[in-house]
């Protein structure tokens, strides 16, 4: 499903490209004095699948109830295949005029003039209901470029269904990171793998991200450098020889069930995400009930958890309508029917008008209820991501899986990564 190099690859490219691309952007913008009874049509991309798509779609149908004169145009595609196509696009300076946006590219299209300063179109946009520290997340150097729908904290799921027939209990949450091996191996043992305990938690980026934190560091500075050693990777991708080693699933039995996850599928008891999975984890698994605990941890006083409010909307640079493009922007970050209609699938949401429309039952509730729950794990959101953090995210996950395919050592993964990190990074 995923493409290493070429991902990569086009990424560096079109971040070259987007040089190019802003040079002219505000040159041959000249958006006319807004009309807000002027019939006018917009582009909307995302990424996500069906059921995300028929959320928007009834969103939309809203947002016209109150703006019949403002056509909406939406489409949708997987999430690396959306950032290909959206690199492409900011190169020729033909981004749709509003589009999900995620924190890890704001270096790669703010600095490149390729998404639009909100504060240009405050007046159709309300800030007031969003902390700081949320509004941080699509700051870059005291800009606005970018809202956040909602944010999510790391969390561990669990499969009570999968449980119960094999009469476990669940792992507690925040323990270490030896005993939550040790709980894996249980399950893998006690089932036979029917399922496995989890998944290899060491191809995740926000895992090794996690325990940086942990020991007070980032994986990147905020001079936009890695914040991390070869040494350091080595040690991680090296304590997941264990896990590789029997006790998760198989990688090849993961690509055999690609793009649903071995949660999702029903074949591990846990996996590690985004707390805003649970609806898909829930629809995917057929699952009952499923748990969200914290996520381990050798330091019990951490500040390793963070808000990420890393899915946004934004609006392209060369729109030519930016209030009308502003309006509907702030219908999907703070209306009320946002809220009503997307619940936390998008995010706990981020903003106080967007929260009053959201009904917290089931597992948006269960969603709030983590957040409460690990209030003490927090802390500060790290720096804005380095420009090119998107590819070497799907670096990471690649060399994993190589690693789990036993197709690659762990010094040779260390050595290709730290290559293509010199590359993005220049």
């Amino acid at each position: 499903m995923f493409r290493t190099r070429t991902i990569a690859t086009a990424a560096l490219a079109a971040a070259s490209m987007l040089v190019l691309a802003s040079c002219t952007a505000a040159e041959t913008a000249s958006p006319s004095a807004f009309d807000p009874d002027e019939k006018v049509t917009l582009d909307f991309a995302f990424w996500g699948n069906d059921d995300r798509a028929s959320r928007y779609d009834q969103l939309i149908e809203k947002f016209n109830e109150e703006y019949p004169n403002i056509t909406i145009n939406s489409s949708f595609t997987d999430f690396p295949s959306y950032w290909e196509k959206r690199q492409t696009e900011a190169a020729s300076g033909s981004l749709p005029d509003v589009f999900q946006f995620s924190d890890s590219y704001l270096r790669q299209y703010g600095e490149t003039g390729n998404i639009l300063d909100l504060d240009t179109v405050k007046d159709h946009i309300d800030f007031t209901t969003f902390e700081d520290a949320l509004l941080a997340t699509g700051r870059l150097d005291r800009t606005q470029y970018s809202l956040p729908t909602g944010f999510s904290l790391w969390a561990n799921f669990v499969n009570d269904d999968l449980l119960a027939q094999a009469g476990i209990e669940a792992p507690e949450g925040g323990q270490s990171y030896e005993e939550f091996n040790d709980w894996m191996a249980s399950v893998t043992d006690a089932t036979g793998g029917a399922p496995f305990g989890g998944t290899d938690y060491t191809q995740r980026i926000q895992l090794f991200e996690l325990q940086l934190r942990a020991e007070g560091k980032n994986l990147y500075t905020e001079d936009g450098e890695l914040g991390f050693t070869e040494k350091e990777l080595t040690d991680f991708w090296n304590s997941g020889a264990d896990l590789r080693d029997g006790i998760t699933i198989p990688q090849q039995r993961l690509e055999e069930l690609s793009p649903v996850s071995g949660f999702g599928s029903a074949q591990t008891a846990s996996e590690m995400s985004w707390s805003n999975f649970l609806g898909g984890y829930l629809a995917d698994s057929g699952a009952s009930s499923i748990s969200i605990v914290a996520p381990p941890t050798d330091d019990p006083d951490a500040k390793d958890l963070y808000r990420q409010g890393g899915l946004q909307i934004a609006i392209s640079a060369n729109t030519e309508h930016p209030e009308a493009a502003a309006i509907f922007l702030d219908f999907i970050v703070n209306s009320p029917e946002a809220g009503e209609i997307f619940g936390t699938t998008l995010g706990f949401p981020a903003s106080s008008s967007k929260l009053d429309g959201t009904t917290l039952e089931g597992s948006d509730k269960q969603v709030a209820d983590y957040i409460e729950s690990v209030q003490d794990r927090i802390g500060d959101a790290p720096p804005a991501a380095v420009v090119g953090y998107g590819s070497l995210e799907q670096k990471f996950w690649d060399l994993g899986k190589e690693l789990g395919l036993g197709t690659k050592t762990v010094d040779d993964a260390v050595a290709e990564f730290f290559s293509e990190a010199q590359v993005i990074l220049g």
